[in-house]
Formats: C-alpha cells, sequence, structure tokens
C-alpha cells in the first residue's frame, strides 16, 4: 500500500545511504524493500561477504505528522539501544543516525508471527506468548529520567505519569481535532474521564520504557530443534517511559489462554483490578492514535473506514468500562 508519508527510496538509494555508514567500497547481491509498513521507509540489502541488513528511513521532518511522531527515529533507536542493553531479543544494531533519521539493523532469519501461525502446533503455542510476556517484561528493566515520549524538545515530559499521560491524550485529541475525525464521544469528555484517573495514575512511579507497538507483526519467531520460539522484536519507534501495564495493550490480544499466557510470562501473576483498568486508559489512547493517523498516513478509503471502524468500536467499549 502506498503511504503518503513514508519515503520513496530505490535501491541506488538504499545502497548510497549504508555505502555512507559502514563503508564506501561496500557491494551488494540483493534487495527487497518492504512495504507493510505504514511509517518508515525498510530496505533489506545483503551485503557480499557480510552481513544482510535492513536499512531504515524516516519521513521527511518536512511533513505533516501526528503530535507524538516528533523525533521517532530517535525514539526507536533508543528503544533499541538500551533494550539490548538491558537483554531483550532484538536486530543488532549497526548504525544509528537520529538526527539524519536513519538506523540499519540485522535481518532477522525468522518470520513474523502472523506468518507462522498456522506452523505452530497448538500444545506449543501458550509457551510460546509466556516465551514472548517474559522477554518483553526486559523492558521494563530500563528507567528513564522522566516520563514520557523521549524527544528533544520534552513534550510530554513529565515528573508523575498522570501528568504525562493527560498530556499525551491532550496532543492526540488535538490532531483528531485539527483533522476533523469522527469520534463518538465528546473530546471534552475523554479528556475528563482520563483526568478523574490521576490518582491511579500515580500508583506507578517509575518512569519504565515500553515498546507500546508488540502486536504480532512486530515478534519474529523461528523453528529450532526444540520447537517454535521467539527470535525477537522489531519496530520501536512508538516507545515512550510510562507504566509496564501499558505494554499489553498489544501485547496481549488474541484468544483469552493466549492473553493469559502472556500475561503471566509478562507479570508472573495475574493483573489486579487497579492494572486492568489502566490498561483500559492505554487502550483508548492506542485507539485515538489511530483514529488520528489516518488522514496522516493518506490511507484509501477502503482502509481509513476499516480501521477507524474497528478502532471506534475498540474506543466505546473502553470507555464504557472506566464509566462501569
Amino acid at each position: 500500500m502506498e503511504i503518503a508519508i513514508r519515503p520513496r527510496l530505490d535501491r541506488a538509494d538504499v545502497e548510497a545511504v549504508v555505502r555512507g555508514a559502514l563503508g564506501a567500497d561496500l557491494e551488494f547481491t540483493a534487495h527487497e524493500e518492504f512495504t507493510d509498513g505504514f511509517f518508515n521507509a525498510a530496505h533489506a540489502l545483503q551485503i557480499a561477504d557480510g552481513p544482510h541488513v535492513v536499512v531504515k528511513v524516516a519521513p521527511d521532518k518536512d511533513l505533516k505528522l501526528l503530535r507524538y511522531e516528533v523525533d521517532l527515529m530517535a525514539t526507536e533507536i533508543e528503544c533499541f539501544e538500551r533494550g539490548l542493553a538491558a537483554g531483550v531479543p532484538m536486530p543488532k544494531l549497526h548504525h544509528a543516525d537520529p538526527e539524519g533519521g536513519v538506523m540499519i539493523i540485522d535481518r532477522l532469519d525468522g518470520v513474523s508471527l502472523p506468518n507462522a501461525k498456522e506452523r505452530i502446533p497448538e500444545a506449543d503455542r501458550l509457551a510460546l506468548r509466556r516465551e514472548i510476556g517474559a522477554a518483553a517484561a526486559r523492558y521494563a528493566t530500563v528507567t528513564g529520567e522522566r516520563f514520557g515520549y523521549p524527544r528533544k524538545d520534552g513534550r510530554t515530559g513529565a515528573d508523575t505519569w498522570s501528568a504525562s499521560f493527560q498530556m499525551m491524550i491532550d496532543d492526540v485529541l488535538a490532531d483528531i481535532a485539527e483533522h476533523g475525525s469522527p469520534l463518538p464521544r465528546p473530546a471534552e469528555e475523554i479528556r475528563a474521564l482520563v483526568a478523574a484517573e490521576r490518582d491511579l495514575l500515580d500508583e506507578v512511579t517509575r518512569p519504565a520504557l515500553v515498546h507500546f507497538d508488540l502486536w504480532d507483526g512486530n515478534v519474529f519467531v523461528r523453528q529450532g530443534e526444540n520447537g517454535w520460539g521467539l527470535e525477537a522484536f522489531i519496530d520501536g519507534e512508538r516507545a515512550f517511559y510510562g507504566d509496564p501495564i501499558a505494554e499489553l495493550v498489544s501485547l496481549a490480544l488474541g484468544p483469552e489462554d493466549e492473553r493469559a499466557a502472556v500475561v503471566e510470562g509478562f507479570l508472573g501473576r495475574e493483573m489486579t483490578a487497579g492494572e486492568e483498568r489502566r490498561l483500559a486508559l492505554y487502550r483508548i489512547y492506542l485507539m485515538l492514535i489511530l483514529i488520528a493517523e489516518c488522514d496522516v498516513r493518506g490511507f484509501d478509503a477502503e482502509t481509513t473506514e476499516h480501521q477507524i471502524t474497528s478502532a471506534t468500536k475498540a474506543l466505546v467499549a473502553n470507555l464504557e468500562a472506566l464509566e462501569s
């Protein structure tokens, strides 16, 4: 699918990026463009007598983006560097240029989880989900200086989680108002529902690293001698410092038994009532992002309708859950 903000690069462009970063004399034997992402350009290059790498290039800084999307390449690089240092399985980082909006990582050997599901025996399914949850929990061992997005201008940065999260909600509601995207409830009602949970949010006192985009497409697995296992997580551009429970918004989807297995791996226990309530807040935030981004991404009419419809349904359900 064509995405309006995604950079358009050909093979020569990508080779020039890699030569500039890793060596002017490099030669390449294969190239592949990945077109399923909605933000960065992503291309794979096989370096002759070298690694198979993926090159990610951020959209032009002059393009109109959502308010949270400023410095996303710098955010992803920070997520990679700090996640790898904490033992999170992620591709090796060969080159990082946050100012230039470029990163080069290893290409993984495995496949994304949606492309492997039909081949994974049912007996291995829950064990794999527990492994994924336990590995994702390592992100939360990383502590930020403040809550919020790790961007240069400090926007959404705060000393309390409630203050930071309220700014994140305010920003995405401003994006929606600016673009005229439809909401099932007035923005002020949504803002007030979040503000009413200030004390609950401030039970979170440490700004933990949260990837916040660990849906199955960003989880790579591979088959080994002992069955299927996790290889690595990718795509950390939505990362922020906040409540570790927010990781479960994308991580714990799917059938109830798989959700329970992920939570068991992630927390080592069941969620508390307060954590379930905070999770509803973070689902609301993600659904607002999904509604807001349709116009900015330049989706076609069918994709826009599908995404807004599904996000709105989930938004309504979680707003009602808070009110009940």
